[in-house]
């Protein structure tokens, strides 16, 4: 089977097919427009995007009455990062910065990949953060690049 465009996201589902597949994607594999992939049900699929467009936890690869075949992404080792003032963040941002070391935010947490340099940097500067697996709503390598053209 290959799948050219992404059909929706379960989040829009009102009803759903009695039988459902998942593909288990790590965040970087998200980018890719061109992969093959196996369901946890065996099935082999190749993913050929025709849109320059990002897979998403929840996309839907194919669906008919009785089956569909859904995006689920892996969590990814992280540390997030709750700085306590604006000075703190300033410090944490300047810091990943010179490391081109891209963040997500989500409400008031800074996300970061695991690092250990990073982890001591937050020790030495006292900025409270937790190491934590969690999904990421968008792969980190392509953080605010666009190769649109």
């Amino acid at each position: 089977m290959i799948v050219e465009k992404i059909i929706g996201n379960i989040r829009t589902l009102d009803h759903f097919p009695p039988h459902t597949e998942r593909v288990y994607m790590n965040s970087d594999d998200l980018v890719k427009r061109i992969q093959r992939v196996v369901t946890d049900h065996g099935t082999e699929i190749g993913i050929r995007l025709q849109e320059a467009k990002e897979l998403t936890d929840g996309d839907i690869l194919f669906m008919d009455e009785k089956n569909m075949i859904v995006v689920s992404v892996l969590p990814d080792d992280l540390l997030v990062i709750r700085p306590t003032s604006i000075k703190q963040m300033g410090e944490i941002a300047h810091q990943l910065g010179n490391r081109h070391l891209p963040a997500q935010f989500e409400g008031e947490e800074m996300l970061v990949q695991y690092d250990y340099l990073v982890e001591e940097l937050l020790k030495q500067l006292h900025i409270p953060y937790q190491r934590e697996k969690r999904k990421v709503k968008q792969a980190f390598r392509h953080i605010g690049h666009s190769h649109a053209g």
